[in-house]
């Protein structure tokens, strides 16, 4: 819990504080004067003000926000003689580049942190498919389990190599939620010939991005040994007398190949909403042993699955992802792009009804993703920052008023007009984007709520 909360303020205090010091930033070089820096809203728990500067820097108590307040006409009386300082007075171009320069500056930082994990090197699981779950459009295309994925592509692009598991899930993910087909080039055993396969996504119902997502795609986790880890006391695993490391060989007349496969076997063993009994043969210590086994039946997501209390499959073999400097570099802008055009895409398809509003989260769910990637290593958190500094980055472009992309569309209009938004429209427009902002919040609470209690009860 604490590594949570930790978590989550450093992501806010890091995404917010990125985010004003590009418009601060941009302000001060175009000439306008700022007088107050602040990262979170509410009484100020830290100020101070820099020998010199004519900035006061503030930390507030509420962390969900910052601003940069600038010298401004329209906010308060500005001194004859620094009225060229204020922001109201600056060319259309400087008051476009510091509005511009927020959302910008967290995109950077989204190439910066993707870009630090490409240099440092990651350990990945090797992109070696397990079993197909029964029905999917992995098990349709013809793949079994074990094919070693070299090369992979959306649609008609060319092949590129596929380095890890991630790299596959990524494009799994961009072709699933785009509903582009996803080719790949397999070894199916080493030295064996290569062949390619097609994956058909057109017939996935993307409207919800979660897990399930992964499930209809067929492909869930890389290949590993159909071993079981820790077994829990009292559970139906030990009452069968299963041991940690034992190695199953066959379920009923089901032979066994990988720990994807056995986790299906497992989560199908039941019939009518009750467990069902299945011989086991497991290798023990050499030895063969054949056990009856009885698996809990538990609610799962309005389903009844068989569950045995163990730790199913062996750790993946696992590759170390590592690039150059300049490979990694611009491996980081693009996936900041790729990330970005598909987090536009996936809005403007809530916006038309083709996804799901549930796809929208608040901040207990970001608090609960930042503690869990903390908690996997300093590589995950990166990555996770990356992932919602692009969001942050995004949101604030979008042509809402309110938002920072709202004010870059006044800016746009007095562009091709050669006037500004007059103060009546500029109202009506703020309070407009502000209902559609509390509204957006209101869902995401909502779902943060939902599935909080869905985790609780069940």
């Amino acid at each position: 819990m604490l590594l949570t909360i930790a978590a989550f303020i450093v992501a806010l205090g890091l995404l917010i504080a990125v985010h004003e010091y590009g418009h601060y930033r941009v302000a001060v070089a175009c000439g306008v004067k700022v007088l107050r820096f602040s990262v979170g809203f509410g009484k100020p728990l830290l100020r101070w003000q820099p020998k010199g500067s004519s900035t006061e820097f503030v930390v507030g108590a509420f962390p969900l926000g910052g601003y940069v307040k600038m010298l401004d006409e329209r906010e308060a009386p500005v001194a004859p003689e620094e009225r060229h300082l204020a922001f109201n007075t600056q060319p259309l171009r400087s008051r476009a580049a510091i509005v511009a320069a927020g959302p910008v500056a967290n995109l950077l930082l989204a190439v910066l942190l993707y870009s630090i994990v490409n240099w440092n090197g990651v350990q990945e699981p090797r992109a070696v498919l397990a079993s197909p779950v029964a029905g999917s459009v992995a098990q349709g295309a013809g793949l079994r389990g074990g094919e070693l994925v070299e090369q992979a592509a959306l649609g008609a692009d060319d092949m590129e190599p596929v380095r890890s598991f991630e790299d596959l899930r990524w494009l799994l993910t961009r072709g699933a939620l785009e509903g582009v087909n996803v080719r790949l080039s397999l070894q199916p055993q080493p030295g064996a010939a290569h062949r390619e396969v097609v994956l058909d996504m057109s017939g996935i119902d993307t409207r919800e991005a979660d897990a399930q997502l992964f499930r209809k795609v067929g492909i869930l986790g890389p290949w590993t040994r159909p071993v079981l880890g820790q077994v829990m006391e009292g559970s139906a695993a030990a009452r069968a007398g299963l041991h940690e490391g034992d190695v199953v060989l066959r379920i009923g007349a089901q032979d066994v190949v990988d720990g994807q496969q056995l986790r299906e076997l497992i989560r199908q063993s039941v019939r009518g909403g009750e467990p069902l009994a299945q011989p086991w043969r497991i290798e023990r210590s050499g030895q063969v042993l054949n056990l009856d086994v009885l698996p809990d039946a538990l609610a799962e997501q309005g389903a009844t699955v068989g569950r045995i209390g163990a730790y199913v499959g062996a750790p993946p073999a696992f590759v170390t992802v590592e690039y150059g400097l300049l490979e990694g570099a611009w491996g980081g802008v693009v996936k900041t792009w790729d990330v970005s055009a598909l987090t536009l895409r996936m809005m403007g398809r809530m916006l038309i009804g083709e996804a799901s509003l549930k796809n929208l989260s608040g901040p207990l769910t970001i608090a609960d993703y930042a503690g869990r990637s903390a908690s996997m290593g300093l590589t995950q958190y990166l990555i996770f920052l990356a992932l919602i500094s692009v969001s942050l980055g995004v949101l604030n472009l979008l042509p809402v008023p309110v938002l920072d992309g709202g004010h870059l569309m006044y800016y746009l209009w007095e562009g091709v007009t050669g006037r500004g938004v007059s103060e009546a429209w500029m109202e009506r427009l703020q309070r407009g984007g502000l209902a559609v902002l509390m509204l957006m919040m209101s869902i995401a609470m909502f779902n943060d709520f939902s599935r909080y209690v869905f985790r609780l009860f069940g």
